[in-house]
């Protein structure tokens, strides 16, 4: 590298930063998307909010427990309930240690619970968790577009891999299986909706920034002191000629596309059961019912006629099939399609009851 720039010395130590900044905010999108929903089943489905509100709760509790270790503190009282959760320290501390214990609280929930699906990926032995490294270092990787280029490269690197392992995800495997329960939990719960017993201020997307904008103001002086550490280990980075700095947010980055994509399968979890709350009687089983069923019939077809595509092809059946009774069930035992194929709509008995009063009233105007 022939010398620096302003580029490099000001604006490229941001590039990291600002990337984690945009996947962080889309995380939160889908958390209100999902809570959206969860309010839309809520009057029938009170338990599964509840338990949702339970895995959202202990998420953060946890967090704030890690708060209190990290900067030992100690703890001296865990509580979690449905609706609320509280941690105590053995040690009340003030100045930057408290406030790294409430940037556990306020923080952690997004990228801890996705910190141990990370390591379940390494344990299960996933490829493509590594960075994309330029193979001629010349000193223009270390510019603010260098820097996002790496920062993106190894985003796609690792989206690639992980969501090659999911579309060929085995479901019969006891470690794949445990590790789709644990995707699906971490979006169940991985911010809490306060669904409880006692009245809570509404929690929601801007009740989070809110709180995350207090963790800021509070002590303007930390956040400039992280910022200078940051710039200091970017520069040290490019003293020793490696990418430690903008390895360090990918892994950030790695964390947020986990968690969207645990958002995403929550949200489709949520919105298949508002589906089927549609369809009346005990047909709105049918859908669940043709989950399992479908992928086992097509790995059992497999088992005698193999296949290269074995997985995905089983998982693609599951997920068509699915949706395919859902329509059907919607179309045939609901309204919902009548006004477009011409179909009546079936009469209960109380149409009955008042096209009966409607006829008594005209003989009696005869």
């Amino acid at each position: 590298m022939e010398g620096y720039s302003i580029d490099i010395v000001i604006f490229a130590p941001l590039a990291p930063i600002l990337g984690v900044l945009l996947f962080w905010f889309i995380q939160l999108l889908f958390i209100q998307s999902e809570k959206f929903l969860l309010e839309k089943i809520r009057h029938k489905h009170e338990p599964l909010c509840r338990f949702t509100n339970f895995l959202g709760i202990l998420f953060q509790t946890i967090c704030h427990a890690l708060g209190y270790t990290v900067t030992k503190s100690g703890i001296s009282d865990f509580f979690i309930s449905v609706d609320y959760g509280r941690v105590s320290p053995k040690k009340e501390r003030t100045g930057i240690f408290e406030w790294i214990a409430n940037a556990f609280l306020f923080i952690g929930p997004f990228f801890i619970p996705a910190f141990l699906l990370l390591i379940s990926l390494i344990f299960l032995k996933v490829e493509g968790l590594e960075l994309v490294i330029p193979l001629n270092i010349t000193g223009t990787e270390y510019t603010f577009g260098g820097q996002i280029t790496i920062f993106g490269s190894s985003l796609y690197n690792f989206s690639e891999k992980f969501f090659g392992f999911l579309s060929n995800i085995d479901l019969l495997h006891p470690g794949h299986f445990g590790f789709l329960l644990l995707l699906i939990f971490l979006g169940m719960g991985i911010r809490p909706s306060y669904i409880g017993e006692k009245k809570h201020e509404k929690i929601d997307m801007l009740y989070d920034l809110k709180n995350i904008w207090s963790l800021i103001s509070f002590k303007p002086l930390y956040i400039i002191i992280l910022f200078v550490i940051a710039y200091l280990f970017f520069h040290l980075s490019i003293l020793i000629n490696q990418f430690l700095y903008v390895e360090l947010f990918s892994i950030f980055g790695w964390l947020s596309i986990i968690s969207i994509t645990a958002l995403i399968i929550a949200d489709a979890i949520v919105l298949l059961i508002k589906t089927t709350d549609e369809i009346p009687g005990k047909s709105r089983f049918l859908p669940y019912i043709t989950i399992p069923s479908s992928y086992v019939l097509t790995r059992v077809f497999f088992f005698y006629f193999p296949s290269d595509f074995t997985k995905i092809v089983s998982l693609s059946i599951m997920i068509l099939s699915t949706i395919l009774v859902t329509f059907l069930l919607l179309k045939y035992k609901t309204k919902k399609f009548n006004t477009k194929t011409g179909m009546k709509p079936l009469r209960g008995k109380d149409d009955e009851e008042k096209k009966g009063k409607r006829r008594i009233s005209r003989k009696r105007i005869d």
